[in-house]
């Protein structure tokens, strides 16, 4: 089904999230570089690193930011395992991933909670990072794994 067919049946009421997280986690997704840093926005204490199933995806997300049409971004390719097992639990405070965010209908988030991210990165376990992110709310273009 692939990775957008498992978020679009999740939606829908009809998907298994565990299917879901299994196909995020095979696949490959395009993550925005700034500064040579992964692209991540803060929102309710927690940093979402932006991820996209293709470059029409980021291409949206691009021109919500004000990118001129046809401007071109820096991205990563990477796995979504390597980006909730070794790119999160290096984040400062807690971390997820947000996909296909301009996608108002094809968007998901993983949050850093067991089950998704390593336990020692859950917010949801006391091992994880619950001494709270700090930042603001609002889109950040400097984060990225420290």
């Amino acid at each position: 089904m692939g990775l957008v067919g498992e978020i679009a049946a999740v939606r829908a009421g009809r998907g298994n999230p565990r299917a879901m997280v299994g196909e995020f986690r095979r696949t490959a997704v395009l993550v925005p570089l700034m500064d040579n840093r992964l692209m991540t926005a803060v929102h309710g204490g927690i940093r979402w690193i932006h991820a996209f199933t293709d470059e029409a995806a980021m291409a949206r997300l691009a021109r919500l930011k004000g990118a001129a049409p046809g401007e071109e971004w820096e991205y990563a390719a990477l796995l979504g395992a390597r980006l909730l097992d070794v790119v999160v639990p290096r984040m400062d405070g807690p971390a997820g991933v947000a996909v296909n965010a301009a996608d108002e209908d094809g968007s998901m988030l993983f949050p850093p909670v067991r089950g998704i991210v390593p336990e020692a990165a859950a917010v949801d376990t006391d091992a994880g990072g619950t001494n709270g992110a700090g930042g603001t709310d609002g889109a950040e273009r400097d984060g990225g794994a420290r």
